[in-house]
Protein backbone atom coordinates (compact mmCIF):
# COMPACT_ATOMS: atom_id res chain seq x y z
CA UNK A 1 0.00 0.00 0.00
CA UNK A 2 1.66 3.43 -1.06
CA UNK A 3 1.34 6.51 1.18
CA UNK A 4 -1.44 8.04 -0.78
CA UNK A 5 -3.27 4.60 -0.13
CA UNK A 6 -4.89 6.01 2.75
CA UNK A 7 -6.61 9.01 1.21
CA UNK A 8 -8.54 6.36 -0.64
CA UNK A 9 -9.51 4.25 2.26
CA UNK A 10 -13.33 5.82 2.34
CA UNK A 11 -14.68 7.00 5.76
CA UNK A 12 -11.18 6.05 7.49
CA UNK A 13 -12.40 4.96 11.13
CA UNK A 14 -9.90 5.54 14.23
CA UNK A 15 -11.35 4.70 17.83
CA UNK A 16 -9.61 6.75 20.07
CA UNK A 17 -9.30 4.57 23.18
CA UNK A 18 -8.03 5.67 26.86
CA UNK A 19 -8.52 8.05 29.54
CA UNK A 20 -6.64 11.10 28.04
CA UNK A 21 -6.88 14.59 28.28
CA UNK A 22 -8.30 15.48 24.68
CA UNK A 23 -7.10 19.54 25.83
CA UNK A 24 -3.54 18.44 26.24
CA UNK A 25 -1.23 19.93 23.97
CA UNK A 26 -0.13 16.56 21.87
CA UNK A 27 -3.30 15.25 21.71
CA UNK A 28 -4.77 18.34 20.52
CA UNK A 29 -2.73 18.65 17.25
CA UNK A 30 -3.28 14.74 17.13
CA UNK A 31 -6.98 15.26 16.67
CA UNK A 32 -6.79 18.53 14.16
CA UNK A 33 -4.19 16.36 11.99
CA UNK A 34 -6.78 13.63 12.20
CA UNK A 35 -9.53 15.80 10.68
CA UNK A 36 -7.39 17.54 8.37
CA UNK A 37 -6.52 14.40 6.61
CA UNK A 38 -10.68 13.38 6.76
CA UNK A 39 -10.20 10.56 9.62
CA UNK A 40 -13.21 9.88 11.30
CA UNK A 41 -12.59 9.53 15.45
CA UNK A 42 -15.16 8.20 17.95
CA UNK A 43 -14.01 8.03 21.42
CA UNK A 44 -13.89 5.42 24.52
CA UNK A 45 -13.00 6.59 27.78
CA UNK A 46 -13.23 3.93 30.41
CA UNK A 47 -14.02 4.93 33.91
CA UNK A 48 -11.36 2.79 35.24
CA UNK A 49 -8.08 1.77 32.91
CA UNK A 50 -7.68 -1.93 34.24
CA UNK A 51 -11.30 -2.61 33.61
CA UNK A 52 -11.23 -1.09 30.18
CA UNK A 53 -11.84 -4.51 28.66
CA UNK A 54 -14.96 -5.60 30.84
CA UNK A 55 -16.61 -1.80 30.14
CA UNK A 56 -16.17 -2.53 26.58
CA UNK A 57 -18.17 -5.38 26.89
CA UNK A 58 -20.88 -3.83 29.33
CA UNK A 59 -21.07 -0.85 27.14
CA UNK A 60 -21.91 -2.86 24.06
CA UNK A 61 -18.37 -1.11 22.53
CA UNK A 62 -18.14 -4.60 20.36
CA UNK A 63 -21.49 -3.76 18.46
CA UNK A 64 -20.34 -0.66 17.64
CA UNK A 65 -18.83 -0.42 13.70
CA UNK A 66 -15.51 -2.14 13.80
CA UNK A 67 -12.90 0.52 13.50
CA UNK A 68 -10.07 0.99 11.19
CA UNK A 69 -7.32 1.30 13.76
CA UNK A 70 -7.17 1.94 17.53
CA UNK A 71 -4.97 4.79 18.82
CA UNK A 72 -3.94 5.06 22.32
CA UNK A 73 -3.17 8.65 22.88
CA UNK A 74 0.13 9.37 25.39
CA UNK A 75 0.52 9.24 28.85
CA UNK A 76 -2.07 6.17 28.65
CA UNK A 77 -0.05 2.64 28.94
CA UNK A 78 -2.47 1.55 31.42
CA UNK A 79 -5.04 1.33 28.65
CA UNK A 80 -3.19 -0.03 26.21
CA UNK A 81 -3.66 -3.49 27.61
CA UNK A 82 -7.31 -3.17 27.33
CA UNK A 83 -6.66 -1.46 23.39
CA UNK A 84 -5.10 -4.67 22.24
CA UNK A 85 -7.04 -7.14 23.78
CA UNK A 86 -9.49 -5.36 21.44
CA UNK A 87 -7.48 -4.46 18.63
CA UNK A 88 -6.50 -8.54 18.28
CA UNK A 89 -10.86 -8.96 18.88
CA UNK A 90 -11.19 -6.95 16.17
CA UNK A 91 -8.24 -7.67 14.05
CA UNK A 92 -7.25 -3.91 13.25
CA UNK A 93 -3.58 -2.22 14.39
CA UNK A 94 -3.36 -0.59 17.29
CA UNK A 95 -1.36 2.74 17.76
CA UNK A 96 0.54 4.03 20.89
CA UNK A 97 1.16 7.10 21.33
CA UNK A 98 2.89 6.91 25.09
CA UNK A 99 4.84 10.20 24.43
CA UNK A 100 7.06 9.45 27.62
CA UNK A 101 8.53 6.38 29.39
CA UNK A 102 6.99 5.51 32.67
CA UNK A 103 10.17 3.53 33.34
CA UNK A 104 12.24 6.61 32.69
CA UNK A 105 10.05 8.60 34.53
CA UNK A 106 9.91 6.82 37.67
CA UNK A 107 13.26 5.99 37.85
CA UNK A 108 16.03 8.49 36.00
CA UNK A 109 13.51 11.77 36.55
CA UNK A 110 12.08 11.43 39.90
CA UNK A 111 14.46 8.37 41.42
CA UNK A 112 12.15 6.75 43.19
CA UNK A 113 14.30 3.52 42.88
CA UNK A 114 17.95 2.57 42.03
CA UNK A 115 18.63 1.66 38.56
CA UNK A 116 19.59 -1.64 39.16
CA UNK A 117 16.97 -2.39 41.55
CA UNK A 118 14.65 -4.96 41.34
CA UNK A 119 11.28 -2.40 41.48
CA UNK A 120 13.09 -0.60 37.92
CA UNK A 121 13.70 -3.50 36.91
CA UNK A 122 9.97 -4.78 37.24
CA UNK A 123 8.73 -1.49 35.63
CA UNK A 124 11.05 -1.76 32.93
CA UNK A 125 9.24 -5.15 31.87
CA UNK A 126 5.99 -3.68 32.36
CA UNK A 127 6.33 -0.99 29.67
CA UNK A 128 8.29 -3.17 27.51
CA UNK A 129 5.65 -5.97 27.36
CA UNK A 130 2.86 -3.06 27.11
CA UNK A 131 5.17 -1.19 24.06
CA UNK A 132 5.18 -4.90 22.11
CA UNK A 133 1.82 -5.02 22.10
CA UNK A 134 1.44 -1.68 19.69
CA UNK A 135 1.35 -2.49 15.75
CA UNK A 136 2.99 1.11 15.98
CA UNK A 137 4.66 2.42 18.57
CA UNK A 138 4.95 6.95 18.47
CA UNK A 139 7.99 7.99 19.18
CA UNK A 140 8.46 12.50 19.45
CA UNK A 141 11.84 12.57 18.36
CA UNK A 142 14.28 9.62 16.86
CA UNK A 143 16.28 9.80 20.06
CA UNK A 144 13.10 8.91 22.03
CA UNK A 145 12.46 6.54 19.51
CA UNK A 146 16.25 4.86 20.23
CA UNK A 147 15.57 5.03 23.92
CA UNK A 148 12.37 2.88 23.21
CA UNK A 149 14.13 -0.14 21.26
CA UNK A 150 17.29 0.21 23.17
CA UNK A 151 15.97 0.26 26.89
CA UNK A 152 12.47 -0.96 26.52
CA UNK A 153 13.43 -3.67 23.59
CA UNK A 154 10.91 -2.00 21.28
CA UNK A 155 11.19 -3.44 17.68
CA UNK A 156 12.67 -1.00 15.42
CA UNK A 157 10.65 -1.75 12.57
CA UNK A 158 6.86 -0.98 14.60
CA UNK A 159 8.66 2.82 15.76
CA UNK A 160 7.04 5.97 13.97
CA UNK A 161 7.98 9.45 15.20
CA UNK A 162 5.81 12.00 15.26
CA UNK A 163 7.13 15.47 16.42
CA UNK A 164 5.16 17.26 19.02
CA UNK A 165 4.69 20.27 17.16
CA UNK A 166 2.67 23.63 17.98
CA UNK A 167 -0.40 24.96 17.20
CA UNK A 168 0.20 27.13 14.50
CA UNK A 169 -3.58 29.08 14.05
CA UNK A 170 -3.00 29.74 17.65
CA UNK A 171 0.72 30.40 17.73
CA UNK A 172 1.29 33.09 15.20
CA UNK A 173 3.95 35.34 14.45
CA UNK A 174 3.98 38.70 16.59
CA UNK A 175 6.04 41.46 16.89
CA UNK A 176 8.77 41.82 19.17
CA UNK A 177 7.71 44.30 22.04
CA UNK A 178 8.75 48.20 21.80
CA UNK A 179 12.76 48.58 21.99
CA UNK A 180 12.05 50.94 25.00
CA UNK A 181 10.43 48.20 26.83
CA UNK A 182 12.09 46.22 29.54
CA UNK A 183 14.32 43.08 27.80
CA UNK A 184 12.46 40.21 29.17
CA UNK A 185 13.57 36.51 28.67
CA UNK A 186 10.66 34.40 29.32
CA UNK A 187 10.38 30.78 30.83
CA UNK A 188 7.29 28.56 31.27
CA UNK A 189 6.60 24.89 32.32
CA UNK A 190 5.49 22.83 35.55
CA UNK A 191 9.31 22.90 37.40
CA UNK A 192 10.45 19.16 35.50
CA UNK A 193 13.97 18.51 36.29
CA UNK A 194 14.62 17.85 32.84
CA UNK A 195 13.73 21.94 32.50
CA UNK A 196 16.66 22.88 34.47
CA UNK A 197 15.08 25.76 36.14
CA UNK A 198 17.43 26.24 38.54
CA UNK A 199 20.03 26.48 35.78
CA UNK A 200 17.78 29.65 34.41
CA UNK A 201 18.19 31.24 38.43
CA UNK A 202 21.58 31.13 38.21
CA UNK A 203 22.39 32.80 34.80
CA UNK A 204 19.86 35.28 35.78
CA UNK A 205 21.78 36.41 38.47
CA UNK A 206 25.37 36.35 36.82
CA UNK A 207 23.67 38.72 33.66
CA UNK A 208 22.90 41.96 33.21
CA UNK A 209 21.03 43.18 36.42
CA UNK A 210 18.29 45.67 33.75
CA UNK A 211 17.16 42.00 32.01
CA UNK A 212 13.96 40.90 33.33
CA UNK A 213 13.69 37.21 33.70
CA UNK A 214 10.32 35.69 33.29
CA UNK A 215 9.49 31.97 35.28
CA UNK A 216 5.75 31.47 34.52
CA UNK A 217 4.10 28.28 35.80
CA UNK A 218 3.41 25.74 38.78
CA UNK A 219 4.65 22.80 40.05
CA UNK A 220 6.17 20.67 43.22
CA UNK A 221 9.75 22.64 42.78
CA UNK A 222 8.57 26.27 42.24
CA UNK A 223 9.09 26.57 46.39
CA UNK A 224 12.65 25.49 45.94
CA UNK A 225 13.18 27.71 42.94
CA UNK A 226 11.52 30.50 44.24
CA UNK A 227 14.00 30.44 47.64
CA UNK A 228 17.02 30.18 45.29
CA UNK A 229 15.95 33.10 43.33
CA UNK A 230 15.90 35.25 46.60
CA UNK A 231 17.46 38.54 46.10
CA UNK A 232 17.50 38.79 42.96
CA UNK A 233 15.66 41.66 41.63
CA UNK A 234 15.91 40.51 38.27
CA UNK A 235 14.08 37.43 38.70
CA UNK A 236 9.77 37.50 38.45
CA UNK A 237 7.51 34.59 39.39
CA UNK A 238 4.61 34.27 37.40
CA UNK A 239 1.34 32.09 37.64
CA UNK A 240 0.08 30.08 34.64
CA UNK A 241 -2.59 31.22 32.70
CA UNK A 242 -4.88 29.82 30.57
CA UNK A 243 -3.67 27.78 27.08
CA UNK A 244 -5.03 30.32 25.15
CA UNK A 245 -3.42 33.32 26.37
CA UNK A 246 -0.29 31.82 25.88
CA UNK A 247 0.37 33.18 22.56
CA UNK A 248 0.00 36.98 23.56
CA UNK A 249 2.44 36.10 26.58
CA UNK A 250 4.67 34.51 24.89
CA UNK A 251 4.48 38.00 22.73
CA UNK A 252 5.44 40.31 25.43
CA UNK A 253 9.34 38.93 25.85
CA UNK A 254 11.95 39.37 23.47
CA UNK A 255 14.14 35.97 24.21
CA UNK A 256 12.25 32.43 25.25
CA UNK A 257 13.73 29.67 26.85
CA UNK A 258 13.93 26.04 26.35
CA UNK A 259 15.29 23.30 28.65
CA UNK A 260 18.54 23.43 30.00
CA UNK A 261 18.36 19.75 32.49
CA UNK A 262 20.78 17.22 32.40
CA UNK A 263 18.77 14.22 32.67
CA UNK A 264 18.35 11.55 30.27
CA UNK A 265 15.08 12.57 29.00
CA UNK A 266 16.04 16.26 28.67
CA UNK A 267 18.32 14.83 25.46
CA UNK A 268 15.45 13.15 23.94
CA UNK A 269 12.83 15.91 24.23
CA UNK A 270 11.82 18.95 21.90
CA UNK A 271 9.60 20.56 24.56
CA UNK A 272 6.08 22.14 23.58
CA UNK A 273 7.16 25.48 24.77
CA UNK A 274 10.39 25.60 21.89
CA UNK A 275 7.78 24.79 18.90
CA UNK A 276 5.16 27.38 20.31
CA UNK A 277 7.94 29.85 20.83
CA UNK A 278 9.01 29.24 17.42
CA UNK A 279 6.04 29.28 15.87
CA UNK A 280 5.60 33.12 17.77
CA UNK A 281 8.70 34.24 15.65
CA UNK A 282 10.60 34.66 18.73
CA UNK A 283 14.46 34.28 19.10
CA UNK A 284 14.96 31.15 21.21
CA UNK A 285 17.56 29.27 23.45
CA UNK A 286 18.41 25.82 24.41
CA UNK A 287 20.29 22.88 25.68
CA UNK A 288 21.89 20.80 23.09
CA UNK A 289 20.52 17.37 22.88
CA UNK A 290 20.07 14.34 21.06
CA UNK A 291 16.69 15.39 20.21
CA UNK A 292 16.80 17.97 16.88
CA UNK A 293 20.11 15.41 15.55
CA UNK A 294 17.77 15.04 12.32
CA UNK A 295 16.20 18.69 11.94
CA UNK A 296 17.85 21.48 13.06
CA UNK A 297 20.70 20.98 15.33
CA UNK A 298 23.30 23.22 14.56
CA UNK A 299 21.56 25.42 13.17
CA UNK A 300 23.06 28.95 14.44
CA UNK A 301 19.04 30.67 14.81
CA UNK A 302 19.02 28.75 17.71
CA UNK A 303 21.18 29.86 20.65
CA UNK A 304 22.55 26.26 22.02
CA UNK A 305 24.08 26.16 25.27
CA UNK A 306 25.76 22.93 27.08
CA UNK A 307 23.67 21.04 29.54
CA UNK A 308 23.24 22.47 33.18
CA UNK A 309 25.71 25.67 31.79
CA UNK A 310 24.43 28.65 34.01
CA UNK A 311 27.45 30.90 32.56
CA UNK A 312 26.78 29.44 29.44
CA UNK A 313 23.20 30.85 29.50
CA UNK A 314 23.82 33.98 31.10
CA UNK A 315 26.86 34.80 28.48
CA UNK A 316 24.57 34.43 25.28
CA UNK A 317 21.27 35.90 26.83
CA UNK A 318 24.00 38.97 27.14
CA UNK A 319 24.89 39.09 23.96
CA UNK A 320 22.02 38.83 22.00
CA UNK A 321 20.19 41.68 24.64
CA UNK A 322 23.43 43.59 23.79
CA UNK A 323 22.14 43.86 19.82
CA UNK A 324 18.43 43.65 20.07
CA UNK A 325 18.32 45.28 16.60
CA UNK A 326 18.87 41.32 15.66
CA UNK A 327 16.34 39.92 17.04
CA UNK A 328 13.12 40.37 15.39
CA UNK A 329 15.57 39.10 11.74
CA UNK A 330 16.14 35.95 14.23
CA UNK A 331 12.58 35.75 15.09
CA UNK A 332 10.88 36.10 11.55
CA UNK A 333 13.71 33.56 10.56
CA UNK A 334 13.19 30.87 13.61
CA UNK A 335 9.38 30.52 12.68
CA UNK A 336 10.32 29.67 8.77
CA UNK A 337 12.74 26.92 11.01
CA UNK A 338 9.59 25.79 12.34
CA UNK A 339 7.61 25.52 9.43
CA UNK A 340 10.82 24.17 7.34
CA UNK A 341 10.34 20.63 9.56
CA UNK A 342 7.31 20.87 11.89
CA UNK A 343 4.56 22.49 9.63
CA UNK A 344 0.80 21.02 10.18
CA UNK A 345 1.09 19.58 6.59
CA UNK A 346 4.18 18.27 7.10
CA UNK A 347 3.07 16.52 10.85
CA UNK A 348 0.19 15.72 8.59
CA UNK A 349 2.19 13.75 5.97
CA UNK A 350 3.75 12.11 8.89
CA UNK A 351 0.72 11.08 10.40
CA UNK A 352 -0.85 9.84 6.88
CA UNK A 353 2.41 7.63 7.00
CA UNK A 354 1.57 6.22 10.22
CA UNK A 355 -1.65 5.20 9.75
CA UNK A 356 -0.78 4.06 5.93
CA UNK A 357 1.86 1.38 8.11
CA UNK A 358 -0.10 0.96 10.51
CA UNK A 359 -2.57 -0.73 7.91
CA UNK A 360 -0.40 -2.13 5.39
CA UNK A 361 1.51 -4.01 8.44
CA UNK A 362 -1.82 -5.58 9.70
CA UNK A 363 -3.37 -6.27 6.71
CA UNK A 364 -0.34 -7.63 4.62
CA UNK A 365 0.67 -10.22 7.61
Amino acid sequence: MSVSALSEIDGLHLLWWGRADSDYSRNRIVLKLLAQLGVRVSFFRPLFSRTGRIEAYLRRLTRISRPDMIWVPCFRQNDIRSASFQARKWNVPLIADPLISAYEKEIFEKNKARRDSLKAEKLRLWEQDLFAQADILLADTPAHGAFFQDTLGADPQKIAVLYVGAETDLFTPQPLPPADAPFEILFYGSYLQLQGVHVIIEAAKKSHPDLQWVILGEGNLRASMEKQAQGAANIRFEPWLPYKLLPKRIARAHILLGIFGTTIKANMVIPNKMFQAMAVGRPVITRHSDAFKDTFAGSDLIGWTPPGDADALAALVNRWAAHPQDLAQRGHATRKLLDNYFSMDKLAVMLENILTCAIKMKYSS
